[in-house]
């Protein structure tokens, strides 16, 4: 048997040959690809961050030390926007920070950071004309539920919802946030304000 296997490798020993020399080629390419490995990898400039950052306009006024318009990272928060416009005064309306200032919320560019002063009312007063015909604007962000009940198209669950999804920059948000239908929305945004 042992006469066997040696006339069998002495028949075979070409393929039997290259066998070897094909199993030590891949064994050093495969050592050798394990080295480039360490090697630091370059990225091309297009892959690399962009030292212009993306930024988002913020308008901050009301109860705040800087009213103005400042330019802020994009993902930035209320409360960074507030910073930027050197905090809040010293007769900010802490009650309505309290219940209606998300300051965790992202600012989208364009938005409107509104903080009103200890003492303003929930409802804006300025809308009434002189004919004394027309009737004040309602605040979405402090409107109690029976304000907001007596809207036309405003039911109890509606005005809940309106309450839930406080705060509001805009009262085109109303939409957006799918509070109410386009049909409502449009009878009222007459009557709505955000502050």
């Amino acid at each position: 048997m042992y006469q066997n296997l040696l006339e069998q490798i002495e028949k075979f020993k070409l393929p039997i040959g290259l066998s070897f020399l094909g199993l030590i080629l891949i064994i050093g390419g495969i050592f050798s690809s394990g080295l480039n490995k360490q090697q630091p990898k370059t990225f091309p400039k297009e892959s690399l961050v962009s030292n212009n950052p993306k930024s988002v306009s913020v308008d901050v006024s009301g109860a705040v030390i800087k009213p103005g318009v400042y330019q802020l990272k994009d993902g930035s928060r209320i409360e960074e926007a507030v910073k930027a416009a050197g905090g809040f005064a010293e007769n900010a309306n802490q009650d309505y920070i309290a219940k209606y200032l998300n300051m965790a919320q992202k600012l989208v560019d364009g938005t409107k950071v509104y903080v009103p002063a200890a003492g303003e009312e929930g409802v804006a007063a300025g809308a009434t004309g002189s004919s004394g015909g027309q009737t004040a604007k309602v605040n979405i962000n402090t409107a109690s539920q029976a304000e907001l009940e007596a809207l036309p198209g405003i039911g109890a669950v509606t005005a809940s919802k309106i309450i839930s999804n406080r705060p509001y920059q805009q009262t085109g948000e109303l939409l957006s946030k799918k509070v109410v239908g386009k049909s409502v929305y449009d009878k009222l945004k007459d009557s709505l304000v955000v502050y």
